[in-house]
């Protein structure tokens, strides 16, 4: 399982580190988009847009659980880089403990939290009931959810990106199942959509577990490594902590412009649903970049190459960059016969076109910030990475989609700009952030 990236073409190194993980994240979007899809065949607008507010809860948590496992794969990363196995095994038992604990927290609060969660996302009132249990149902699977990020961290932390692709396949060759047999034999309707995908995140699981039993870790974990060491857990949480949080705010922020379309009434709420969906496929690239900069940069630094570090972010940057171009492009063409995949309403897909063509160009600005970000990571300063997203949130990407919700009542277009104006302000802070640490850097090594 463990693989070196500390050796060869830092390149190839990060081609063949973000594939697995690039189609990890397609799949894993893939059977989310499934639920609007198929629900979208077989039920009208309110269901449909219970299953995008439900989805876009559910994608909060899921993000914010991601983002602060990435402090165990850093952690991991560093020490596997280092060749210190009795550290690496401490840190995978001390996350497994943390989540575990944390997992059951998270699904006793949610639980007694989904109606008033659902009435805070200002969900049309034809929504609520569908909306809810929805987010019942998901809240129950949280303990399966969190076990799949825990597995998937460890492996990446350990250079391996392949095995968790191959578990998130499982699940959504189950969800796609599970939702024409809930949603379309069934007609069980949102609730539906909410059990195939919790059915189907157990099932990846217990994939997982059977292949870790037949293909056991080279680091070696025994018990004693379950048992909390407080090191090991701020080390973790120090780095795991601000990308939560950074993700954490990312999300509301998209909640909030969520809020401001759903009082626009149920068409521009199903078209900001829909399109969130889309841009979080479309986003694949700069998301895989940011997991792929953290690992391979993170057992570089560990190793004591830094020059290899910054050498990945380079083609992290490159490559984000003209793919989000391209597609910033190609969307201006066919954003209305895109959204219209997942709606039979002709205003629907009218209005969520406006939005895509405005918000598509963040495509390009996050393929640099979120490289950026994983760079921060990768060389424990994941406060950076929290700071340019606060700013960019509270001074660009809210405050613009206020204004041109209030400004613009009748096209989305511009609140999709305002996405794209807040990637470009973290562009700007990065920039700043970066040449001050390698100042930092040169200083000293000169004094050295």
């Amino acid at each position: 399982m463990q693989k070196s990236l500390t050796s060869g073409s830092a390149l190839k190194n990060i081609v063949c580190f973000s594939l697995p993980y690039l189609l990890s994240y397609f799949l894993q979007t893939l059977y989310g988009m499934a639920d609007l899809f198929i629900i979208g065949q077989y039920e009208g607008v309110a269901s449909t847009t219970s299953v995008s507010i439900g989805s876009q809860v559910m994608h909060v948590l899921t993000v914010i659980m991601v983002g602060l496992t990435m402090g165990s794969t850093v952690s991991i990363g560093q020490a596997v880089g280092a060749k210190q196995h009795k550290k690496a095994a401490a840190c995978i038992g001390n996350t497994v403990t943390l989540f575990a604990a944390l997992s059951l927290v998270l699904t006793a609060v949610l639980l007694l939290c989904a109606r008033p969660i659902t009435r805070l996302m200002a969900t049309p009132e034809a929504a609520v009931e569908g909306t809810v249990r929805y987010l019942t149902i998901c809240f129950l699977g949280i303990p399966f959810i969190t076990a799949y990020n825990i597995i998937s961290a460890v492996f990446r932390g350990m250079g391996d990106s392949k095995r968790p692709m191959y578990f998130v396949a499982v699940a959504c060759a189950a969800n796609i199942a599970l939702d024409y047999l809930f949603m379309g034999a069934l007609r069980m309707g949102p609730a539906g959509a909410a059990l195939g995908t919790t059915l189907a995140q157990t099932i990846s699981v217990i994939a997982a577990l059977l292949a870790l039993r037949r293909h056991p870790a080279d680091v070696r974990v025994s018990r004693r490594d379950f048992h909390p060491q407080r090191s090991v857990l701020a080390r973790i949480l120090r780095i795991g902590l601000p990308v939560a949080a950074q993700d954490g705010f990312i999300q509301v922020s998209f909640i909030l412009i969520t809020i401001l379309a759903n009082q626009r009434g149920l068409t521009d709420a199903a078209a900001v649903g829909i399109v969130e969906k889309i841009m979080s496929f479309l986003f694949l690239i700069p998301s895989s970049m940011l997991s792929a900069v953290s690992a391979i940069g993170a057992q570089n630094i560990g190793a004591g190459k830094p020059e290899r570090a910054r050498q990945t972010l380079g083609y992290a940057i490159l490559i984000a960059a003209g793919v989000g171009l391209v597609l910033a492009i190609w969307i201006q063409f066919t954003a209305q016969s895109i959204v219209a995949l997942f709606t039979q309403d002709a205003a629907v897909a009218a209005a969520g076109g406006d939005y895509l063509r405005g918000y598509i160009w963040d495509s390009f600005f996050a393929g640099v910030q979120f490289s950026f970000s994983g760079y921060f990571c990768a060389c424990g300063k994941s406060g950076l990475s929290f700071l340019h997203n606060f700013l960019s949130i509270v001074l660009a990407r809210v405050p613009g989609a206020y204004l041109a919700c209030k400004r613009f009542p009748n096209t989305l277009y511009p609140m999709g700009l305002a996405s794209a104006a807040g990637s470009l302000l973290s562009i700007i802070i990065c920039v700043i952030a970066y040449a001050a640490l390698m100042r930092r850097e040169k200083k000293s090594l000169q004094g050295g």
